[in-house]
């Protein structure tokens, strides 16, 4: 098998969940199973998702440099009750991808979709992830004066914001969007009518 071969998965989520993947591959104009991929290399790499999903280990595993302790008498992933409707999506992943699943997988004592699905799930929930996604994309996507703009926008609205709040990338982008894609084919244009019309002034 070349080492550049990528396997299917088909993992089983929720409505909601995968509402969320749709929307992030809408938003950064990205192939589904592309997207899903980013997050679950991602997950992976995090220690807070990890962390988080070592609750359900019934087995010791070593992931990285670390090794997270299991408890055989924690309730079984695929006995815990599921709510709401569940459909199915469709990602490829590479075998190193493939390997670190079947590790989580052999952890959790569920299937490699199951533990597909659960680390898309709690990866997709981590606020810091999806700031990182929408900045990668914004940074991809638009030349350096214009990061420059967005970065200085950002700053602005988040110093001593009077309501509390912090806006994120994500936001921003979902922000730029709704806010001029209907004139706008590209990322980059969207960015550029924000920047002209709504800031430059």
């Amino acid at each position: 098998m070349r080492n550049d071969k990528k396997r299917d998965i088909k993992p089983t989520v929720t409505r909601e969940l995968k509402d969320c993947i749709y929307r992030l591959s809408f938003i950064t104009d990205t192939p589904v199973k592309d997207v899903i991929e980013e997050i679950l290399i991602a997950g992976s790499q995090r220690r807070k998702v990890v962390s988080y999903l070592s609750q359900y280990f019934l087995r010791d595993v070593r992931i990285a440099n670390t090794l997270y302790m299991g408890d055989l008498n924690r309730i079984p992933i695929k006995k815990r009750a599921s709510t709401g409707r569940n459909e199915r999506v469709s990602t490829r992943v590479t075998e190193s991808m493939h390997d670190s699943l079947s590790a989580l997988a052999y952890a959790m004592g569920c299937s490699v979709s199951k533990a597909c699905a659960l680390l898309v799930d709690a990866t997709v929930r981590d606020t810091d992830f999806v700031n990182e996604f929408a900045k990668g994309y914004i940074e991809k996507n638009v030349d350096e004066e214009r990061m420059r703009e967005l970065k200085k926008v950002l700053k602005y609205i988040n110093a001593g914001n009077p309501f509390d709040e912090r806006i994120s990338w994500a936001a921003l982008l979902s922000h730029l969007l709704e806010e001029v894609q209907v004139h706008a084919e590209k990322v980059q244009d969207t960015v550029s009518e924000f920047v002209i019309n709504h800031w430059k002034k």
